[in-house]
């Protein structure tokens, strides 16, 4: 078996000697991982790194084998994604969260998604509601997406202000103030057609309300952590943010 893609490369573990089983986030089959013979070379070395570009051919003689990639770079990120902490936690964070994907998945509009947020890593203005974002792209694929365009008592598109941490959707300002202490934030960058840009109070409060919904459905029932990487993107990303306005 045979196929040609374009992918990104989230992360590499040593085979051998010489060779590395790379994971790749390719735009038509998803996730998957391939061995590089002589990945560990000097000309491989700096292509096989987390976000970059690059061109795959895929062989195998069963489609379930794991297969051999003959890898060529086409977009090489990495030495500037080195460059600032939102971008060195963030690579970490985004592979971490596209792990949680099944292997050989197609999720194409996350792979287009994915190659937007490496090319703004670097700029906490959008670095992080691209990231958030992300997260709620995520939820959606892996079955729990959040409704934050409507009222889930009323029906109103109008004065959205909290979520419901049951049932993942929008409330309104009025629906929801009765029971304002039980209800996450709805950040107003978030809300169903707001043109509004994320400032730090908004974003922590964004990231509070995607964390909460990823712990609870996602990381939770497999028994494991929230990767630490999340919380330093977060981190440097509000950092930034604050000190850029």
């Amino acid at each position: 078996m045979e196929w040609q893609d374009e992918g990104i490369v989230l992360g590499i573990r040593r085979h051998g000697e010489t060779s590395a089983i790379a994971e790749i986030m390719t735009r038509v089959r998803g996730r998957h991982l391939g061995l590089v013979r002589g990945g560990r070379s000097r000309r491989m070395q700096p292509v096989l790194q987390p976000g970059n570009g690059v061109s795959v051919i895929w062989r195998a003689r069963l489609d379930q084998h794991l297969g051999t990639y003959q890898v060529e770079p086409t977009e090489l990120r990495a030495a500037r994604l080195m460059e600032t902490a939102t971008a060195v936690y963030g690579v970490q964070a985004l592979a971490a969260l596209l792990r949680l994907l099944p292997e050989r998945d197609p999720h194409p509009h996350l792979y287009e998604a994915l190659g937007i947020i490496l090319e703004n890593l670097d700029d906490p203005a959008s670095a992080g509601e691209l990231f958030v974002r992300f997260e709620i792209a995520m939820l959606e694929d892996l079955g729990f997406g959040l409704d934050l365009t409507r009222c889930a008592a009323t029906g109103t598109q109008e004065e959205l202000r909290f979520v419901s941490p049951k049932s993942g959707r929008a409330v309104s300002r009025d629906a929801g103030l009765p029971w304002a202490d039980k209800m996450l934030a709805l950040p107003q960058f978030l809300a169903g057609g707001s043109k509004l840009s994320a400032e730090p109070d908004s974003l922590s409060e964004a990231f509070d309300l995607t964390g909460y919904f990823l712990k609870r459905h996602v990381y939770e029932p497999r028994g494991v952590e929230i990767p630490e990487a999340r919380s330093g993107f977060i981190q440097a990303a509000l950092k930034a943010l604050s000190t850029n306005r």
